[in-house]
């Protein structure tokens, strides 16, 4: 079951990439920094596949990924915000937020070889923060990203739950650690799903309109 979740993510990532960069292209085009996120979470999730299929510690590349997805997503929610001190709030805490990993990784360089809990929790919560910005705006704005926002928030806050489990699982029974990877492949493809539907309501819709 975990094989068919896993790959059913890919695939809807996929084609979540595919159909982004088709509206990039077009007239009233896609966020290029959202299309920049798919893109990369697509080559990191095929190289972590890889990686585990080939019996290489990927731990590290686990890393990059969530360094790389705050990057990437709070450059997207600066440039969807129309408020000018939560820019200033988004550029300052990723500033921040990206030295005090870089002083971490400095003191102790073997938190870059497994789950980092702290790096976890930080580029998790911030950028559900930087949703929850854009969706408190949208309450008296349009609705732009609107499911993209709260399926970030959804899955964020589930999925870090779980990799905290994750770094605690060298303890736990076989069949704890199968349901809460399980868990977090099924978490995936609803996100996926949240951001199918955002192409749907917001590019594919419009354009018929």
């Amino acid at each position: 079951m975990i094989d068919f979740l896993i790959f059913s993510g890919y695939l809807i990532l996929l084609l979540n990439l595919i159909l982004y960069l088709f509206s990039f292209f077009r007239e009233g085009k896609a966020n290029v920094f959202f299309v920049s996120y798919l893109a990369f979470i697509f080559v990191m999730q095929i190289s972590l596949e890889l990686m585990y299929r080939l019996e290489i510690n990927n731990l590290f590349a686990v890393n990059i990924f969530f360094i790389g997805q705050m990057i990437l997503l709070g450059l997207f929610y600066n440039s969807l915000l129309p408020i000018k001190s939560q820019k200033i709030f988004v550029k300052i805490s990723l500033v921040i937020a990206l030295l005090f990993l870089l002083a971490q990784f400095v003191m102790d360089s073997s938190q870059f070889l497994k789950f980092n809990l702290f790096e976890i929790t930080l580029t998790s919560l911030l950028i559900v923060v930087f949703a929850l910005f854009h969706l408190y705006n949208m309450l008296t704005d349009g609705k732009k990203y609107y499911y993209v926002s709260f399926g970030i928030v959804f899955y964020l806050l589930a999925s870090t739950v779980l990799f905290l489990i994750g770094n605690l699982s060298m303890e736990l029974s076989n069949d704890v650690k199968y349901w809460t990877w399980a868990l977090n492949a099924f978490l995936i493809v609803i996100y996926q799903l949240f951001i199918l539907y955002e192409w749907k309501v917001s590019f594919y819709e419009n354009k018929i309109e």
